[in-house]
Protein backbone atom coordinates (compact mmCIF):
# COMPACT_ATOMS: atom_id res chain seq x y z
CA UNK A 1 0.00 0.00 0.00
CA UNK A 2 1.40 3.39 -0.90
CA UNK A 3 0.74 6.61 0.90
CA UNK A 4 0.26 9.91 -0.77
CA UNK A 5 2.77 12.65 -0.24
CA UNK A 6 0.14 14.77 1.54
CA UNK A 7 -0.09 12.19 4.33
CA UNK A 8 3.64 11.99 4.98
CA UNK A 9 4.83 15.58 4.72
CA UNK A 10 3.48 18.60 6.55
CA UNK A 11 1.86 21.35 4.57
CA UNK A 12 4.07 24.21 3.51
CA UNK A 13 3.72 27.26 5.68
CA UNK A 14 3.42 30.50 3.77
CA UNK A 15 6.07 33.21 4.31
CA UNK A 16 3.40 35.48 5.83
CA UNK A 17 2.45 32.79 8.35
CA UNK A 18 6.13 32.29 9.23
CA UNK A 19 6.34 35.99 10.06
CA UNK A 20 3.18 35.72 12.14
CA UNK A 21 4.60 32.69 13.96
CA UNK A 22 7.75 34.63 14.82
CA UNK A 23 5.76 37.66 15.98
CA UNK A 24 3.51 35.39 18.05
CA UNK A 25 6.49 33.76 19.77
CA UNK A 26 8.00 37.16 20.61
CA UNK A 27 4.63 38.35 21.92
CA UNK A 28 4.16 35.25 24.09
CA UNK A 29 7.63 35.54 25.63
CA UNK A 30 7.20 39.24 26.40
CA UNK A 31 3.66 38.79 27.72
CA UNK A 32 4.89 36.22 30.25
CA UNK A 33 8.00 38.24 31.11
CA UNK A 34 5.93 41.39 31.60
CA UNK A 35 3.42 39.52 33.75
CA UNK A 36 6.13 38.04 35.94
CA UNK A 37 7.89 41.38 36.41
CA UNK A 38 4.55 43.00 37.22
CA UNK A 39 4.03 40.43 39.97
CA UNK A 40 7.50 41.22 41.32
CA UNK A 41 6.66 44.94 41.15
CA UNK A 42 3.43 44.32 43.04
CA UNK A 43 5.37 42.49 45.75
CA UNK A 44 7.85 45.38 45.86
CA UNK A 45 5.04 47.92 46.31
CA UNK A 46 3.49 45.82 49.08
CA UNK A 47 6.89 45.54 50.79
CA UNK A 48 7.49 49.28 50.45
CA UNK A 49 4.13 50.59 51.62
CA UNK A 50 3.02 47.70 53.82
CA UNK A 51 6.27 46.86 55.60
CA UNK A 52 8.42 49.96 55.00
CA UNK A 53 11.06 47.98 53.08
CA UNK A 54 12.45 50.24 50.36
CA UNK A 55 15.42 48.40 48.89
CA UNK A 56 13.97 47.17 45.60
CA UNK A 57 13.38 50.40 43.69
CA UNK A 58 15.07 49.00 40.58
CA UNK A 59 12.20 46.54 40.03
CA UNK A 60 9.98 49.31 38.65
CA UNK A 61 12.65 50.32 36.16
CA UNK A 62 13.08 46.75 34.92
CA UNK A 63 9.32 46.27 34.59
CA UNK A 64 9.08 49.57 32.71
CA UNK A 65 11.64 48.51 30.10
CA UNK A 66 10.15 45.02 29.76
CA UNK A 67 6.69 46.58 29.36
CA UNK A 68 8.05 48.89 26.65
CA UNK A 69 9.40 45.87 24.76
CA UNK A 70 6.01 44.17 25.27
CA UNK A 71 4.29 47.17 23.69
CA UNK A 72 6.55 46.97 20.64
CA UNK A 73 6.11 43.25 20.02
CA UNK A 74 2.36 43.45 20.65
CA UNK A 75 2.00 46.21 18.06
CA UNK A 76 4.10 44.15 15.65
CA UNK A 77 1.80 41.15 16.10
CA UNK A 78 -1.34 43.29 15.90
CA UNK A 79 -0.24 44.75 12.56
CA UNK A 80 0.66 41.34 11.14
CA UNK A 81 -2.64 39.69 12.14
CA UNK A 82 -4.69 42.87 11.57
CA UNK A 83 -6.31 43.17 14.95
CA UNK A 84 -8.85 45.96 15.33
CA UNK A 85 -7.95 48.97 17.50
CA UNK A 86 -9.95 48.05 20.62
CA UNK A 87 -8.55 44.49 21.05
CA UNK A 88 -5.06 45.86 20.40
CA UNK A 89 -5.44 48.53 23.08
CA UNK A 90 -6.85 45.95 25.50
CA UNK A 91 -3.87 43.70 24.86
CA UNK A 92 -1.46 46.60 25.34
CA UNK A 93 -3.06 47.47 28.68
CA UNK A 94 -2.99 43.84 29.85
CA UNK A 95 0.62 44.36 30.95
CA UNK A 96 -0.51 46.88 33.57
CA UNK A 97 -2.90 44.65 35.55
CA UNK A 98 -1.38 41.84 37.64
CA UNK A 99 -2.15 38.37 36.22
CA UNK A 100 -4.15 39.75 33.27
CA UNK A 101 -1.32 39.41 30.74
CA UNK A 102 -1.29 35.63 31.27
CA UNK A 103 -4.98 35.25 30.44
CA UNK A 104 -4.91 37.67 27.51
CA UNK A 105 -1.80 35.98 26.09
CA UNK A 106 -3.49 32.58 26.22
CA UNK A 107 -6.65 33.86 24.53
CA UNK A 108 -4.73 35.76 21.84
CA UNK A 109 -2.32 32.89 21.16
CA UNK A 110 -5.16 30.42 20.77
CA UNK A 111 -6.97 32.75 18.37
CA UNK A 112 -3.90 33.48 16.24
CA UNK A 113 -2.91 29.80 16.06
CA UNK A 114 -6.45 28.90 15.00
CA UNK A 115 -6.85 31.71 12.46
CA UNK A 116 -3.42 31.43 10.82
CA UNK A 117 -2.51 27.76 11.37
CA UNK A 118 0.81 28.54 13.01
Amino acid sequence: MTTSQDETTPAEVSPANKKIAGALLRYRVLAWTTGLWLLVLTAEVIAKYGFDIDSFGWVGVVHGWVYFAYLLVTIDLAVKVRWRALPTIGTLLAGTVPLLSFFVEHRNSTQVKRDFAV
